[in-house]
């Protein structure tokens, strides 16, 4: 059976990301010279690729990785890579959405996977900023006071740690005039490039290949195998897994699913911030929200101000105008900081309905798997791929899997 599995080619990113230049971030690669086979075949390079293929190399003698970018050079490089267990959709209102057990269990699951993703990059010694920090979830248009205790209730009675703030505590606590957050441990801050950069690394070192540029054209699916066209040659696997970002290939499920854009800014190295703020990022319970995170030459980042529309061309005009409000509702959330903006950037972001990625095979396809890591917390969710795929190609059951199927 053939099946189109052509990607669309998008103009992902624009601007001037704050990890452009890092260094370490150098992965080899090389051209796709002749037809091949492997067991394995990774089609995309960025940070869930780079999850994916170092699982894979562990399990699997040939794996192969494919994009038509050089590795990382795709959406990774507009990622603001908050490492966070918080899911974008409430604990409440996910609950309203999916039902409470399967809410909490994703909270739960969550959890563990950033726990998972720090002790990986430790364990691996990974150089990409990885630096523990506390998270802030003030409140918003979509919770106040109110429903933030209810959210942090729900969440402690589901084994989530936290702790509601009234807002005369968060006041005093971190200056921030409103009515109340939850302050939350164990969440993280890294470089996602570098991060995604030495996964792809330890994988090459365990036998993966790279190939760059590869322009999947078309795959032949059957229960035999997969065979993937790239124009001049053919690439013959045991299975096949999509982490092809934004790029959505075009014949996968796509119910409740959205390309959005969001924008970024950067103060400049070695600016003056809050003492509070080097070790705790910050989010509100708004839509659209905003967040902001240090790095460790002491950048300020912020984000957000995310919008419904898909157009590259309306996410660069709109950088400039993007970094005003950025600046502006930063400065209003947190008086005592005064930054001098030096980077901006902009890139397309995914988003479902239940805030949930989909991690599945792929319908009417044998043998092909596909990563989308919808939300916020989209490093975590290619974190929790990277479990689950292997799993699931080789027949094993996974506790977690059918949070992420492909929804009707």
């Amino acid at each position: 059976m053939i099946k189109s599995a052509l990607t669309p080619e998008k103009r992902l990113i624009a601007g001037n990301s704050v990890w452009r230049g890092s260094r370490g971030t150098s992965v080899r690669f090389q051209a796709l010279a002749d037809s091949m086979c492997a067991d394995v075949v990774v089609v995309g390079a960025g940070i869930s690729g780079a999850f994916m293929a170092h699982a894979l190399a562990a399990q699997f003698e040939r794996v192969v990785v494919v994009d038509r970018r050089a590795p990382t050079k795709g959406s990774t490089s507009a990622n603001t890579a908050l490492l966070q267990f918080e899911i974008d959709q409430p604990l409440t209102k996910l609950a309203d959405k999916i039902g409470l057990a399967r809410a909490q269990q994703a909270w739960r699951h969550s959890y563990r996977a950033t726990q998972a993703l720090v002790a990986l990059v430790q364990r691996e010694g990974i150089r990409c900023g990885l630096d523990r920090r506390n998270a802030l979830y003030v409140a918003g248009n979509d919770l106040g006071s109110r429903g933030l205790e209810r959210e942090s209730a729900a969440r402690n009675r589901a084994g989530i740690p936290g702790e509601y703030l009234a807002g005369p505590e968060l006041n005093s606590r971190f200056g921030m005039n409103r009515t109340g957050a939850i302050l939350s441990p164990d969440s993280a801050v890294a470089n996602p490039v570098q991060l995604a950069a030495g996964l792809l690394r330890r994988a090459a070192a365990r036998g993966a290949r790279i190939f760059s540029p590869v322009n999947v054209k078309g795959v032949m699916a059957t229960v035999h195998g997969v065979t993937l066209d790239t124009g001049r040659h053919f690439i013959e696997a045991k299975y096949v897994v999509f982490c092809t970002g934004y790029e959505i290939v075009k014949c996968l499920p796509k119910q409740g699913t959205k390309i959005t854009s969001s924008w970024a800014i950067a103060s400049r190295t070695h600016s003056k911030f809050p003492a509070w703020l080097d070790k705790t990022l910050v989010w509100e319970a708004s839509t659209p929200y905003l967040y902001l995170r240090t790095t460790a030459d002491r950048r300020v980042i912020v984000g957000g101000e995310d919008e419904d529309v898909n157009l590259a061309s309306y996410r660069n005009r709109s950088m400039a105008r993007k970094s005003r409000r950025l600046l502006a509702k930063v400065e209003t959330l947190v008086p005592s900081m005064d930054i001098r903006v030096t980077r901006r950037w902009t890139g397309a972001f995914g988003e479902s309905a239940d805030g949930l990625p989909l991690i599945d095979a792929v319908p009417g396809m044998p043998r092909c798997f596909a990563v989308l890591g919808f939300g916020g917390n989209g490093t975590i969710y290619s974190m929790i791929a990277a479990d689950i795929v292997p799993r699931l190609i080789q027949g094993r059951k996974s506790n977690e899997a059918n949070l992420y199927r492909f929804r009707a």
